[in-house]
């Protein structure tokens, strides 16, 4: 299946439909546990049936739409999952997404869809891109701190082969690379290229140039949309060679040397992740220190109230939104009047605020962190820094 892209989002989000069904589940991978995903999918169908039941609607009504979903519960499904699942259903479309990060169970019924869990998944916050270079082909695979997965890329060449005359070698040593040419963690040279300095090296290394040139335009046309960092993985020297040919401005400056031929998504992931992880923890971090500079500087500037969050971020008014990922808030919004009703329990017809607020955030080009309410800035479960 193929990775949820802003587009995706946004499709989810202008689906306006009552009743609009939302089950989001964590789903287990491998092992005996497996037997848990389609018990639990089945208790959740029962629950989406409850609260259509008590919204009004007859399940006779229901029952053809429904099934779409149902007919998703068999083995070959249930053996081919990630970390959690998403499911969209209404009287008029269908959806679902086999997601790389883990998700609460839950189930919302509202006149939209709930996509609160998926911002991580469309925003600069914890999901990145991995570009593993090899003489015999590229890969591009998606990862979070806790997931991977590969990802079709369209007009890509399929090796570089005639292109590159080097020596593929046993026991790489994998190392970091940095920004000012160096490695991290160096380790001995596993192997060395005929000639270097050579005319014809120069040769390969012009091939080798223009093979990447050709990789580039597959790769931004692919990622063009996205905002997530993207980290190199490959022999040392082919690494500064990409960095010439890339359009990508989300390419980090540092990549993981080594030969990733032979290594699966995971363990790509896993020798990665120690370069992405400071990214998104200064991220986050620099936010949070700027939410507080601007609460003392410019207290106009911070907003906590939730009423004034949810229409400013439909209106394209905020800048960054930081909203609990473990905490709902029930009510209504009304665009005409720009009204918000907050509300102590869920009822028929309410949405979760919170959810509203990330996700026009989001598809608005602010910058939406999704973390546990006690990494909030500020008391409460959302806080937000507007643009104006």
């Amino acid at each position: 299946m193929d990775f949820l892209s802003k587009n995706d989002l946004k499709t989810l989000l202008e689906h306006h439909e009552q009743p609009s069904v939302s089950l989001y589940m964590p789903t287990v991978k491998v092992g005996s546990e497996t037997q848990q995903n389609p018990i639990r999918f089945k208790n959740l169908m029962k629950e989406v049936e409850s609260k259509l039941e008590e919204m009004g609607i007859r399940l006779s009504d229901a029952s053809e739409w429904l099934e779409q979903a149902k007919k998703l519960d068999d083995l070959e499904f249930w053996e081919h999952q990630e970390l959690g699942l998403a499911i969209f259903i209404s009287p008029t479309a269908f959806h679902y997404y086999c997601l790389p990060i883990e998700v609460d169970e839950i189930v919302v019924v509202s006149d939209r869809f709930h996509l609160k869990p998926l911002i991580p998944l469309v925003n600069k916050n914890g999901r990145y891109f991995i570009l593993a270079l090899s003489q015999d082909n590229v890969r591009l695979i998606e990862a979070t701190q806790f997931s991977a997965r590969e990802i079709h890329v369209e007009n890509i060449p399929e090796n570089i082969d005639q292109a590159l005359m080097y020596d593929e070698f046993s026991n790489t040593q994998f190392r970091i690379f940095t920004s000012s040419g160096g490695t991290r963690n160096p380790a001995p040279e596993a192997g060395a290229y005929h000639g270097q300095g050579s005319p014809d090296v120069d040769k390969i290394y012009l091939d080798i140039l223009q093979y990447f040139h050709q990789v580039d335009k597959g790769i931004f046309d692919r990622l063009k949309d996205e905002d997530a960092p993207l980290v190199l993985a490959g022999v040392e020297y082919l690494l500064p060679l990409y960095h010439q040919a890339n359009s990508y401005q989300h390419l980090l400056a540092d990549g993981m040397t080594g030969n990733p031929k032979m290594l699966k998504p995971e363990e790509l992931q896993t020798l990665t992740w120690e370069i992405v992880q400071p990214y998104f923890e200064q991220s986050y971090t620099e936010a949070v220190q700027r939410y507080h500079d601007l609460s003392g500087a410019q207290p106009e500037k911070t907003v906590t109230n939730l009423e004034e969050i949810v229409s400013a971020a439909y209106y394209q008014r905020l800048d960054s939104l930081f909203v609990a990922s473990d905490y709902h808030q029930w009510g209504q919004f009304n665009p005409e009047t720009n009204t918000v009703e907050i509300h102590d329990e869920a009822q028929p017809d309410d949405e979760d605020l919170l959810d509203f607020a990330a996700v026009y955030t989001a598809l608005n080009g602010g910058t939406v962190y999704v973390e546990p309410q006690d990494k909030m800035p500020a008391e409460g479960a959302v806080a937000a820094i507007a643009r104006f």
